[in-house]
């Protein structure tokens, strides 16, 4: 053996040994990741499923509950300030959607007690019904003020067009939400209404009266 070859053959035997590749097992490897993660599956699915499943009637009852009591809660507000209103042209306005707003109350009412069972709808829901009666309540707090300083037609308009706008809205949603072509016919007859009298209150104004 040559000098050369001996070296070699001592630097082989002093040069540290490459550890072998632990046997490690990834997460996804782990049992109670995989279990884990079948039981977060398992439970969204079920809550994806009773969303659909259930969605639809919760959603058709909350809408129409809601659409109710802010019906009811502009009827109110028009029926406290109607008559202090001058304009002979926006009290008539105003009896005509105060005769629409309580009609189609008068509907959803009765739909609502015959689909759902509903002995009384403002009972249904706590929360729309504290939103509906804190909107009422701002509606007329603002007619209140503009009674008091002398502006009560042109705000009354106003507020009634706007109201109209969004009650609107709010039976659209709910027109295309349920299946019912008895709540059909109700909104539909609502709606044109209310699309006749929105110009009049919208287009209101005191140098006209």
């Amino acid at each position: 053996m040559d000098g050369q070859q001996y070296l070699d053959q001592i630097s082989n035997a002093n040069a540290p040994k490459k550890a072998k590749p632990a046997n490690k097992r990834g997460i996804l490897h782990n049992k109670f990741f995989i279990v884990g993660m079948i039981g977060v599956g398992l439970l969204l699915l079920i809550v994806i499923l009773g969303a659909i499943l259930g969605g639809g009637k919760d959603g058709e009852k909350s809408l129409s509950s809601k659409l109710y009591l802010h019906l009811d809660g502009t009827a109110a507000a028009i029926q406290e300030y109607q008559n202090y209103v001058r304009s002979s042209d926006l009290r008539s306005s105003s009896a005509s959607l105060y005769g629409v707003l309580t009609d189609t109350s008068s509907g959803l009412e009765k739909y609502l007690t015959e689909k759902y069972d509903i002995k009384k709808v403002k009972d249904t829901d706590k929360k729309l019904q504290e939103k509906a009666t804190a909107a009422k309540d701002e509606l007329t707090g603002e007619l209140f003020e503009a009674k008091i300083n002398g502006i009560l037609d042109r705000t009354f308009a106003h507020k009634m067009a706007y109201e109209i706008s969004i009650i609107k809205a709010e039976e659209s949603e709910l027109y295309n939400k349920t299946n019912s072509e008895v709540l059909k016919e109700v909104l539909n007859k609502s709606h044109e209404s209310l699309t006749n009298l929105y110009d009049k209150f919208n287009d209101f104004s005191e140098t006209k009266n």
